[in-house]
């Protein structure tokens, strides 16, 4: 899939320009991820070290995962893996971890977005500060792309004052181990729907059209395996979110 590109109106504000999201797809791109994620995860001292110098798990490959490079003037600086959670696709390590909270949500229907693996290589992420919010803007475009309920995140207890400044999360369950890593994490959320006109007023950055959600999540109209119960607005009938 090619790059997706925002709008001139949005990339006048300066923090667009040059951005481009791909979708993680072939065994160079895979491999060049695994090592920034290796890289990152090093320096913040999450994970133990490893000859390989990679990082990868068993859900890179899910069916109900898409995993993006965040490329600024043509350089990968980070990625964001994101899960679409319904009834019938659960799999992600926060149902993993935190099934006993959203496995009865899930039973009554709700649609989840849960961004994971939210890396950036250090040493871009000195150079463009801005890169978290560029990067988890991709969360908030998936949430309005396939209609979602409630917006996830799972969350060092340091980083938890950003996410309810932004997305308006609140905890919903207390600090976890998480899995082969040396972190514990809260699970945070948001009501998408509720706070969705609050938090674009605030924050701009997160507006998109309609094209860009489809051009970055609808794969070409195929996904094999992808049995999503989404309610993914038609394009023709997706509301268009102003770049101004």
């Amino acid at each position: 899939m090619s790059g997706a590109k925002t709008g001139i109106s949005l990339r006048a504000s300066g923090l667009l320009e040059g951005v481009d999201y791909r979708l993680i797809s072939t065994s160079k791109e895979k491999d060049q991820l695994y090592s920034m994620r290796y890289k990152a995860y090093r320096h913040g001292e999450l994970i133990p070290p490893s000859e390989a110098e990679r990082y990868s798990d068993r859900y890179d490959d899910a069916p109900n995962a898409f995993t993006f490079g965040i490329h600024i003037d043509g350089e990968l600086c980070s990625s964001l893996r994101l899960h679409v959670l319904t009834s019938e696709q659960r799999m992600s390590y926060t149902t993993e971890l935190f099934g006993d909270v959203l496995y009865p949500r899930l039973d009554k229907g709700e649609v989840f977005i849960d961004p994971a693996r939210f890396v950036a290589d250090p040493e871009k992420a000195r150079r463009f500060p801005k890169l978290p919010y560029l990067t988890l803007r991709l969360a908030y475009l998936a949430c309005d792309y396939f209609n979602a309920d409630t917006g996830l995140a799972l969350v060092r207890p340091g980083h938890r004052a950003f996410y309810r400044q932004v997305f308006l999360h609140e905890n919903i369950a207390e600090p976890r181990q998480f899995p082969n890593a040396l972190v514990k994490v809260a699970l945070m959320a948001s009501d998408f729907r509720a706070s969705r006109e609050q938090v674009l007023a605030r924050f701009p950055i997160l507006r998109s059209t309609a094209f860009e959600r489809h051009t970055l999540f609808s794969r070409g109209g195929e996904a094999p395996g992808l049995a999503f119960n989404a309610k993914v607005l038609p394009l023709e009938r997706a509301s268009v979110v102003p770049s101004s």
